[in-house]
């Protein structure tokens, strides 16, 4: 009776052991962490700190995130000051020297990206502008492609033994996502040169992926909140310009959308910006379906 115990525990302890192995990755929001999940497969482990339905500007740095900083082999970050409210406290407080900026642990996934929108200097009085560029770049896919094989070379360079298995994981997402993007161009064809309002300047990127002409936002300055009069003049523009969309992200308040939209008969897309953000949006692709399916929606209103 005592050799299937042993085998049993035996089989505890190399499983034991392979979970150890895995790296752990801690991203600060969920896109990173869709791309991460797909690269990496069964090799590691990944935690976001940012869900998709919660502003990615303003994070709480709990004491909690700092302990799971403290057990990372890899911290992500979107960059462009994105998480420069609260990712710099959080590693500094988690006393692991190895994802400290510089570091193999620490990766910057803007270095793999063009940014747009780059002011140069941080002028304050023209709200939370972002002077090293607009951080919202994972809203084009081809973004998300170079992401993903930044993310395969630093999992390769910390799991060197993991290196064919990233190889593959990595070719697996491009082939699909080259796919997808094809079916995604054709859909949001039809709204080429449309002119659209957002709310935040989160949707630049996307906009100029499927040629959105975007005329205004709702809030005066970014990150500011929008006021009596800003409302008023951008009413006037859209119903001078006949702008039939506003993209808003769902985790802003909708009632000024909604009254705009009341106004001006435009219609409110009102969608996730970042996977996690709704049920159902749980992969890369999964967030570009959601959204291009409520422009597709709008757009034959």
């Amino acid at each position: 009776m005592r050799a299937p115990a042993l085998f049993l525990c035996g089989s505890v302890l190399v499983s034991a052991m392979t979970a150890e192995a895995k790296l752990r990755v801690v991203t600060t929001t969920q896109d990173p962490a869709a791309l991460t999940r797909a690269v990496g497969g069964d090799r590691v482990t990944v935690l976001s700190l940012c869900k998709g339905f919660q502003d990615p500007h303003f994070l709480d740095p709990k004491p909690s995130y700092m302990l799971e900083l403290n057990k990372a082999d890899l911290v992500e970050s979107i960059g462009l000051e994105l998480e420069v409210g609260y990712l710099p406290t959080l590693v500094s407080g988690a006393r692991n020297d190895e994802i400290h900026p510089g570091r193999p642990g620490y990766l910057d996934l803007s270095q793999f990206v063009t940014p747009t929108e780059v002011a140069g200097t941080a002028d304050r009085g023209l709200g939370d502008v972002h002077p090293s560029g607009n951080p919202h770049y994972w809203l084009d896919p081809e973004n998300g492609r170079r992401m993903a094989r930044g993310i395969a070379a630093r999992l390769t360079q910390l799991d060197p033994d993991g290196k064919d298995s990233y190889a593959k994981n990595l070719a697996a997402f491009e082939t699909a996502l080259t796919a997808k993007e094809a079916d995604w161009d054709k859909r949001m064809a039809p709204l080429k040169g449309e002119k659209i309002v957002t709310f935040h300047k989160s949707w630049s990127y996307f906009a100029d992926r499927y040629h959105l002409d975007v005329v205004g936002q709702v809030e005066p300055k970014p990150g500011i909140p929008p006021s009596p009069s800003h409302t008023l003049e951008l009413i006037k523009l859209m119903q001078a310009q006949h702008v039939k969309l506003i993209a808003l992200e769902n985790f802003y308040d909708r009632r000024v959308p909604d009254l705009i939209g009341e106004k001006t008969g435009a219609k409110v897309v009102f969608v996730p910006v970042s996977v996690g953000g709704e049920e159902g949006v749980d992969a890369y692709a999964d967030l570009f379906e959601r959204i291009i399916k409520h422009f597709e929606s709008a757009g034959k209103l």
